[in-house]
């Protein structure tokens, strides 16, 4: 996709860009309460030796414009001449997005992607080639075997378990080739989410949405986040659902789509981009067809401090407008006759 060596520049740092991890203290997906979203910095740790701070994935270029980080190199210190226990996380290429997987929850710690009309093939200038485009139909979930046995999500983790194989890449934001849309079947790009009127429902909109974005912007950036978020509850367990035999595939509580946005800000000058930033944290949970996407919006920053990470500089957080005021923020719902019917049932992993 044209957006292939923007997504080569992305191996973002967001490796880096972990921090913390997740907080995980949480509750039964049955609890409806709202969610803690952090609203102030937590105070700064002292560390020795001190160490510069994680470099934002998405930056103000010299140009002006929005522009990927390039990785950085790891500290290297003689106390781990032994090997560095970690936390790590597996960064993985793909034709269609750039991810992070996290080894202790057993899913992505973040996905991202880069989408144009042309990577959707959609683009009147350059339509996709004949028979070039993937059909899910020809897709199958499959184990990545790219990241180490036992950090492996597995196939038998999902099955039985309650619930769907959801994808933080969508399949359809990867129609380029069937190998691309065959990349987002890795259990690597999969969470546990609920099925039924979550990810084949409102969560499908969100991610439809998103590829709508291209209709009014030139750029669309998309970050996917699983998040732990704790209850407005005193007596709060701290825990979170885990699947599999033996349970290790953590379930998130909630789910966040970070979008950056930007097109020309008039057609004299193209090179002068306005940029526009959002994000939305929804619930794993049922969530009614009503419900306005705006109720979700949160501030960038709250995502950020509960998944550890770093998306946007502050040029760009100050530089931008919220998206919600340069386009409709308005799912369009698309419900089949029986989404239960219509889709297919996790089967058994073979032997």
């Amino acid at each position: 996709m044209p957006g292939s060596a923007v997504v080569h520049a992305a191996v973002f740092t967001a490796g880096a860009l972990l921090g913390g991890g997740i907080a995980a203290a949480v509750t039964s997906r049955k609890n409806q309460q709202q969610p803690v979203l952090p609203t102030r910095p937590a105070p700064p740790v002292p560390v020795s030796p001190p160490q510069q701070p994680s470099a934002p994935a998405i930056h103000i270029g010299k140009t002006g414009t929005p522009a990927l980080v390039e990785s950085q190199e790891l500290i290297v210190s003689p106390v781990l001449k032994y090997g560095n226990p970690g936390p790590v996380s597996d960064l993985i290429q793909r034709q269609a997005y750039v991810a992070a997987y996290d080894r202790r929850l057993r899913h992505p710690a973040w996905t991202a992607e880069h989408l144009t009309l042309a990577s959707l093939g959609k683009s009147r200038v350059a339509p996709p080639e004949e028979g070039s485009g993937g059909d899910r139909m020809n897709s199958a979930f499959k184990e990545d075997e790219s990241l180490p046995v036992m950090f492996r999500s597995t196939l038998s983790d999902y099955f039985r378990s309650g619930y769907d194989r959801g994808h933080m890449v969508p399949a359809a934001d990867a129609k380029i080739s069937q190998e691309a849309m065959n990349e987002t079947f890795f259990l690597s790009n999969i969470a546990p989410q609920v099925g039924d009127g979550f990810n084949r429902h409102y969560w499908a909109y969100l991610e439809d949405w998103c590829r709508r974005l291209t209709g009014t912007f030139q750029d669309v950036y998309v970050f996917t986040v699983p998040l732990y978020l704790p209850k407005r509850r005193p007596m709060a367990n701290g825990t979170h659902e885990v699947i599999g035999n033996p349970p290790s595939v953590a379930v998130p509580t909630h789910f966040a789509k970070v979008v950056l946005a930007s097109k020309p800000s008039s057609p004299l000058t193209p090179e002068k981009l306005e940029v526009s930033t959002g994000a939305f944290v929804l619930p794993n949970a049922v969530i009614p067809d009503e419900a306005p996407l705006t109720s979700f919006v949160v501030p960038v920053d709250a995502v950020e401090r509960a998944a550890g990470l770093t998306l946007f500089s502050e040029e760009v957080k100050l530089g931008s407008k919220h998206i919600c005021r340069t386009t409709k923020c308005e799912v369009i719902i698309r419900r089949f006759d029986d989404a239960r019917k219509n889709t297919k049932r996790i089967a058994a992993p073979k032997s």
